[in-house]
């Protein structure tokens, strides 16, 4: 028997799509592994309910069926489903890393990056990295088609999550076909400010290059109260604001001494829309860990 942690990630950052991700150190999923002669699945936690235990349906259980592990594996979700933190990418995350030490695999990180994709298709319908990438490698991940790259990096995030559901399904299709060229070159600009904030952990620059103009207002429309906690995650501090992933949580980046601010902004601002909410302070965190053999 093995347990392992493996952290909510916030994908896109805006000027990412697709491609940037980053672990958060709060919060998270638990996963326990035990082997078996076949896999069979418990949920419990946020949102257990509507996690299906059906292997075939479950991240994790496609995970060990992709690794040839079979098990019996109990998830306990610190992270809720359809939030926008990376809930499915958790869960495979930290069934890969388990799975790949119970049976001594031996996988490479970025090998068990690739699995745990597969996992992610079982519920978004393709197998998207840039959120199992953080949650398995941890810092900041850029995903490309030829690997994947990983920074560490210790700038301080807000993720607001409030009481409402965005499916990943209904974000994809929300996001528009083609982009004029000005926002494109506004959108490369930003990605190459938010990368060398990263890599300087000025959360000054990766606030900056947050900034979007083609996905983030397509999927901004889906949020109840987005601009207006976009606005007063500003005034509190905030050095950027954005869609985290496909929503509806959203996520700022700010200075250490302005965290707690913008985290109280950003719920009350939720609250005069008519929505509950909660808010995680954190900053990019680490990857995966084995807790317990």
């Amino acid at each position: 028997m093995l347990t392992v942690r493996a952290p909510a990630t916030s994908a896109n950052l805006g000027s990412g799509f697709d491609v940037f991700g980053v672990a958060l150190d709060r919060p998270a999923d638990v996963v326990t592994v035990e082997r078996a002669e076949e896999t069979t699945i418990e949920v419990s936690g946020a949102g257990a309910q509507y996690i299906p235990e059906d292997p075939a349906k479950n991240t994790a259980g496609v995970v060990a069926r992709e690794l040839d592990a079979p098990a019996h594996i109990h998830i306990d979700k610190g992270v809720r489903p359809s939030s926008g933190l990376g809930s499915s990418a958790a869960s495979a995350a930290a069934a890969a890393v388990a799975l790949d030490a119970l049976y001594e695999r031996g996988h490479t990180a970025e090998d068990l990056v690739r699995v745990a994709a597969e996992g992610e298709a079982a519920v978004s319908g393709e197998a998207h990295a840039d959120n199992v990438a953080p949650s398995i490698l941890g810092g900041f991940t850029i995903v490309r088609d030829d690997g994947v790259l990983s920074i560490d990096a210790t700038v301080p995030l807000v993720a607001c999550l409030p009481e409402i559901v965005v499916s990943t399904r209904d974000a994809r299709g929300v996001v528009p076909r083609s982009a004029e060229m000005a926002d494109v070159v506004h959108t490369v600009g930003s990605a190459a400010t938010l990368t060398a904030g990263m890599q300087r952990d000025d959360p000054a620059l990766v606030g900056r290059g947050m900034d979007e103009r083609v996905v983030t207002p397509a999927r901004a429309r889906l949020i109840d109260g987005y601009d207006d906690v976009c606005a007063a995650a500003a005034d509190a501090g905030a050095t950027g604001v954005t869609v985290s992933g496909a929503g509806p949580a959203i996520l700022a980046a700010c200075h250490p001494s302005r965290q707690r601010a913008v985290a109280s902004a950003m719920v009350e601002a939720f609250e005069e829309a008519g929505v509950d909410a909660r808010a995680y302070r954190s900053s990019v965190g680490r990857g995966a860990e084995i807790i317990e053999r």
